[in-house]
């Protein structure tokens, strides 16, 4: 097969087409930079897969102040983010914000629940707690025997498959030029990043090369520095309502609804169409995507426990995705052990949440040579920094690069 012919010299090359590398690629290419998109299947791997919880409260634990701070702030965003791309493609992108209910199936269940409201009110952004008449008020079709749990009325969800959708087509409309080809290896010149070489051959330059292939950018060769990223297997099912003449897909749910059931976690995300999301699990295998049986089983019974409807739904699908891992799980974001290089990787259960501030984050790097105060607690040199590799370096603004 032939090579290709290398395409025209870029300011910024983007390498992985996720929700977080298309967002970057849009946003760039929004604020006047020549953009190249670099992968073999965009809006697949963890986006395809993804349930789109936008749910900062909800997920927040102890340790993770700054990472709820980056994704409260990312939600705000994200009504605004949503319209523009809508408006820019016409795509739909399925963002909901009715809230996440948060239930106890058993007593035990309910300390937990307790425990998560303490939490949330020490972030100063506390859930509403409900009785467990007042849970099946807001969700009729809750099984009795929930005890109680936490509305958060401000968060939602979007469908990452819409989204990462009309994320493409903004990012072209935009000028970004997408080549469906993965990485093979940066390249260097002078202990600086100037581009990369793709699986065909294909050699892309580009003075700033933003690494966004979640857990396989670790992968990429002539890191240099050792990126320490781990793919987190999740298991995940889609079911639909089965489809009558002349009736309409029941609206089983009304919101996202995450359960402790028996000290395990489940979640229901509904969409628009009658579709329910439950996932998901959270396993520790390497880069496995095996769909088990016993992952499948342990879903569908605590998803059923809380809401006994489902059992009349088809299983439309079953996949497993890798999220990105780091150290903390908290993403790295901005600049690389070498000039040249940006990360924006490592954002395990939280990518489609934090894309939109993701993207502003970079791209403010990309055009000024200085990561934003958002963005410093999640530095990359936080993994390096105790290795006698010394601060990350700071960039240039893309003007003097180009």
């Amino acid at each position: 097969m032939s090579v290709p012919a290398p395409t025209a010299r870029q300011d910024v090359l983007v390498i992985g087409a996720g929700v977080v590398g298309l967002a970057i690629a849009w946003r760039a290419a929004q604020r006047g930079l020549r953009v190249t998109l670099a992968d073999p299947s965009p809006a697949q791997g963890a986006t395809h897969v993804a349930a789109g919880m936008l749910t900062p409260l909800a997920e927040a634990a102890y340790a993770e102040r700054d990472l709820f701070g980056l994704g409260t702030e990312s939600l705000r965003r994200y009504p605004a983010f949503a319209a523009e791309l809508t408006e820019l493609t016409g795509l739909p992108t399925g963002l909901s914000r009715t809230g996440t209910l948060q239930v106890a199936y058993d007593a035990d269940d309910r300390a937990v629940l307790e425990e998560m409201g303490q939490l949330q009110e020490s972030f100063g952004w506390p859930a509403r707690r409900l009785t467990a008449r007042e849970c099946r008020q807001v969700e009729p079709m809750l099984d009795p025997s929930v005890r109680g749990g936490l509305l958060a009325e401000e968060d939602g969800s979007v469908d990452p498959r819409l989204l990462a959708a009309a994320l493409l087509a903004a990012a072209q409309r935009a000028g970004a030029t997408l080549i469906r080809e993965a990485a093979a290896e940066l390249l260097t010149s002078g202990g600086k990043v100037t581009g990369a070489r793709l699986a065909d051959d294909r050699v892309l330059s580009a003075p700033q090369v933003v690494l966004a292939a979640g857990w396989q950018s670790a992968a990429i060769a002539g890191l240099g520095t050792p990126l320490p990223l781990r793919p987190v297997k999740g298991q995940i099912l889609r079911l639909r309502p089965v489809r009558r003449p002349a009736a309409a897909p029941p609206a089983l749910l009304g919101r996202t609804v995450r359960g402790v059931v028996r000290g395990s976690g489940v979640y229901l995300v509904p969409r628009g169409d009658g579709e329910l999301v439950v996932g998901a699990t959270q396993e520790e295998l390497g880069a496995d995507t095996t769909v088990t049986a016993g992952g499948v089983w342990e879903l569908l019974r605590d998803a059923r426990l809380l809401v006994p409807g489902i059992t009349e739904f088809e299983l439309a699908e079953a996949r497993a995705g890798l999220r990105p891992g780091t150290p903390d799980n908290a993403p790295a974001i901005g600049p690389g052990a070498m000039p040249g290089l940006v990360l924006a990787t490592g954002h395990f259960r939280g990518g489609v949440l934090l894309a939109p501030v993701t993207a502003d984050i970079v791209t403010d790097y990309l055009t000024s040579g200085h990561l934003p105060e958002l963005g410093a607690p999640f530095a990359p040199e936080r993994f390096w920094r105790d290795r006698d590799h010394g601060p990350a370096p700071t960039a240039p603004p893309a003007s003097q690069r180009a």
